[in-house]
């Protein structure tokens, strides 16, 4: 059996441009309204994959978990969520309130269907544009596991930012090693995804992003 066919597609990278902005977007407002515990469970999915979870409780063991063998995931137009501790992972109360949101933005919600209510689940039609009066912020995370949260990093260059840039120097083993250290506890503190910590030792971090991310730690750090 084809790994591709068990396997579930979690990356944000595998839908259309349309269905990633929009994406980010219900994670950027999400988080503005205080729900940072939600991540993707599946993103993409191949038909030989949607065939195959069709057949899970009709030819194959297990319970039903879809009832369409036409998914819009194959699409690369559809993501499913889920909720991260200490809610279930499928609280009820914490998707109505993603789903609300999401139709403020023209993001069509599987709780609003009538018969087959799917509230995990999300989707864009291909023309979908960004409604008027939002804005997508340069650095938004989105989480696709329950281990890290939801982030919104606004690059606004504060005045310390100034001081911080004339110090930085990335050809300084010593400090690009204070610096791996100081953003690997805040990956092992959860506060940050490791994608940063990576981005840092494959020299894809930018000085401006490494500074707005040093003011992220900083500003988590004292609210927890």
């Amino acid at each position: 059996m084809s790994s591709s066919v068990t396997t579930t597609c979690r990356e944000l990278t595998e839908l259309l441009p349309a269905a990633q902005t929009a994406c980010r977007l219900l994670f950027q407002e999400c988080f503005k309204a205080g729900i940072k515990n939600i991540f993707i469970t599946e993103t993409y999915r191949s038909q030989e994959r949607q065939n195959y979870l069709y057949a899970q409780g009709r030819t194959r063991p297990g319970q039903i978990v879809t009832w369409t063998l036409a998914s819009n995931h194959k699409s690369r137009l559809a993501w499913d969520i889920a909720v991260g501790p200490p809610h279930s992972l499928y609280d009820v109360t914490t998707l109505t309130q993603v789903g609300a949101i999401a139709r403020k933005l023209g993001i069509i919600w599987g709780g609003d269907w009538v018969g087959r209510v799917d509230r995990p689940h999300f989707e864009t039609r291909a023309n979908w544009k960004m409604p008027a009066g939002y804005k997508l912020e340069n650095q938004v995370i989105v989480p696709n596991s329950c281990k890290t949260k939801v982030e919104v990093i606004v690059e606004n260059k504060p005045k310390e930012e100034i001081k911080l840039t004339q110090t930085w120097n990335p050809g300084s083993p010593t400090m690009k090693t204070e610096t791996e250290n100081f953003i690997a506890q805040a990956v092992k503190d959860g506060i940050v995804q490791e994608l940063h910590l990576k981005d840092l030792q494959n020299g894809a971090m930018t000085t401006d992003r490494l500074i707005g991310l040093y003011i992220t730690i900083q500003q988590r750090r004292s609210n927890f």
